[in-house]
């Protein structure tokens, strides 16, 4: 890739120094201040020079700096610490010497419409190739995994960036988090988060950070991941009731797949439903969860959504919170027990 030499600028560090800026452990903040590595980041993208990069949690901007350089045809930053600002700006300033576009928006990413952040001119058909718009961001251990939750769900409605075809994300996560969403079936790190990320995208590991080369040090390494939405996902059901089963699999990922299934029943219907499921999917129930592939969980929500057609009660039952109100009844000696369902291993 083509690199901009942006005007002389202060290193991360004396900027740091500069304006006495530390690392806030209440926002999960650790500053990436190795330029080799933020590039190395970057290399694992695409092209960014005719593109639209939306980058989360900038901090003191060294994952912006690369970014910079590749002369994106805009650049959005979205950060929540406003200490921030003059630093940002600085980078804003320098970009526009050169003829760039730095927006910045301070704000939480969790609560941000990224529906109007793009222009039209970007959309692609979401079978067409992957559209000029990019997502990167150096997240916080705090945010990735919710984050990436609510963009899979974006993904799978076609929502935000994925209403202009099938933009691609770089981001990174705690390693074993990184080494979660890329788990393939039989790995022991296979979990909940395998299955939604690989339903709806591609997830590739690149490489892994050791926590030394951050500031402060973290006490776990960290891991680049990328994902590019698929053209066709691994599963046609809504995002809502793919994860809720997927969820309740992997509840007792150490048992039986068959145990998690039996908690999305009453316990008057469990043990008649889940086998049923099993008989419907032709799947046996004494298959481990980190067995299963995508397409045997998508065969059993299939199968969960037949049986919610035949017993609409079902839809409406919730083994936590059955729980929380059988655990209710026992520390506040209230007789709830004929309204929650008994509890069995």
């Amino acid at each position: 890739m083509a690199t901009l030499r942006l005007p002389p600028l202060p290193t991360i560090r004396e900027i740091l120094q500069l304006y006495k800026l530390r690392a806030m452990k209440n926002l999960s903040q650790n500053f990436l201040l190795n330029e080799n590595l933020t590039d190395k980041i970057i290399r694992k993208s695409r092209n960014l020079e005719k593109c639209h990069v939306l980058e989360v949690g900038p901090g003191p901007g060294g994952l912006t700096r690369s970014i910079l350089k590749q002369h994106p045809e805009k650049l959005i930053v979205i950060e929540k610490d406003k200490r921030f600002k003059p630093i940002l700006e600085m980078l804003a300033d320098a970009f526009a010497t050169v003829n760039g576009e730095m927006d910045i928006i301070f704000d939480d990413i969790m609560k941000v419409n990224m529906c109007d952040l793009f222009p039209t001119t970007k959309m692609k058909a979401w079978e067409d190739k992957t559209p000029d718009i990019y997502l990167m961001g150096n997240l916080p251990f705090n945010v990735s995994t919710p984050l990436i939750i609510k963009w899979l769900n974006a993904i799978s409605e076609r929502r935000g960036p994925w209403a202009f075809g099938r933009a691609k994300m770089t981001l990174t996560f705690q390693k074993e988090v990184a080494e979660r969403l890329v788990a393939e079936p039989l790995n022991i790190q296979r979990c909940r988060l395998s299955v939604m990320a690989q339903a709806w995208t591609h997830p590739v590991l690149h490489f892994v950070i050791p926590g030394k080369a951050f500031i402060p040090k973290p006490k776990v390494d960290v891991g680049v991941v990328s994902f590019v939405p698929l053209a066709i996902p691994r599963t046609k059901h809504e995002f809502h009731i793919f994860e809720k089963v997927t969820r309740h699999i992997f509840s007792f990922r150490q048992k039986y797949s068959i145990r998690g299934i039996e908690t999305l029943f009453p316990i008057y219907s469990r043990q008649e439903l889940s086998q049923t499921m099993y008989k419907l999917t032709d799947l046996n129930p004494k298959t481990r969860p980190m067995q299963l592939t995508v397409e045997d969980i998508d065969k059993l929500v299939t199968a969960y959504k037949y049986l919610i057609e035949k017993h609409p009660e079902i839809n409406l039952y919730e083994y936590r919170t059955s729980r929380k109100l059988l655990s209710l009844s026992l520390t506040q000696n209230i007789n709830v027990v004929q309204y929650v369902e008994p509890q069995s291993d």
